[in-house]
């Protein structure tokens, strides 16, 4: 009685420690998609990066653009005013 009695708690706790077990298909599934939720968080992250760059670039021409036209019109009156209008 005492071996059907061991065999029986020792059976019980092989299963219990095999039921417990992750398999490795599990672990990969989860770990491939917790690669794919942070691509597709970096892919957002450099998209929006790439908006406000040419936004930022899109307004540093426009005030280039401005500058240069006040430097013209600067130059251009600086010339009058040396020659009388002349």
């Amino acid at each position: 009685m005492k071996k059907i009695f061991l065999s029986l708690a020792a059976l019980a706790l092989v299963a219990s420690v095999y039921s417990c077990r992750e398999t490795t298909s599990e672990n990969a599934e989860e770990t491939a998609e917790s690669i794919q939720a942070d691509t597709d968080n970096a892919l957002d992250n450099a998209g929006d990066a790439i908006d406000d760059a040419v936004d930022a670039t899109g307004d540093a021409m426009e005030d280039a653009g401005d500058a240069i036209e006040d430097a013209a019109d600067d130059t251009k009156d600086a010339v009058e005013d040396a020659t009388d209008g002349q």
